[in-house]
């Protein structure tokens, strides 16, 4: 009997590990790593200077849905497109506080997204009409980020 009830308790515990592991899955973001090259911060700016590409910044996390959701637009095949336009530069704002402090001139929501010059300066205008959560493009269609693009390739020449 007590053989038993061991091994229900293992079961459990491996049902409700499997349970977990499940849900991080479901929560994982797909950014489209195939089609687009995403870099590192540092990385990212060093090769924006050298090709003279303006750069994309976007700030997210793991455990965010919006994120998620955000994730999905990157496959668009416009949104690819685009992207090798620019250096695109993806950061877990919960590994990079000190970075998302810096980027957060409304406010550290997430998902953000900037724009920046091939130096790495911040054009701060490159933003959504809206008095709040200026830097947060539409989670579901690629119209918004596709927008600010095509605004930042014609200002960040």
């Amino acid at each position: 009997m007590s053989a038993m009830v061991n091994v229900n308790r293992v079961g459990r515990v491996l049902l409700m590990c499997l349970t977990i592991v499940g849900a991080r899955t479901a929560w994982a973001h797909d950014w489209n790593d195939a089609q687009i090259q995403w870099q590192s911060y540092e990385n990212g700016l060093a090769a924006a200077k050298a090709t003279k590409k303006p750069i994309c910044l976007i700030f997210y996390t793991d455990w965010c849905p919006h994120c998620k959701n955000y994730s999905g637009v990157f496959h668009d095949p416009k949104v690819v497109e685009q992207a090798k336009k620019f250096v695109m530069i993806r950061l877990n704002g919960d590994e990079k506080k000190e970075l998302s402090q810096e980027y957060a001139p409304d406010g550290q929501y997430i998902p953000r997204t900037f724009f920046l010059s091939s130096n790495g300066v911040l054009a701060d205008t490159i933003q959504l009409p809206r008095d709040r959560f200026k830097y947060f493009y539409d989670e579901q269609s690629p119209a918004g980020i596709l927008a600010g693009m095509d605004e930042a390739l014609k200002k960040l020449k």
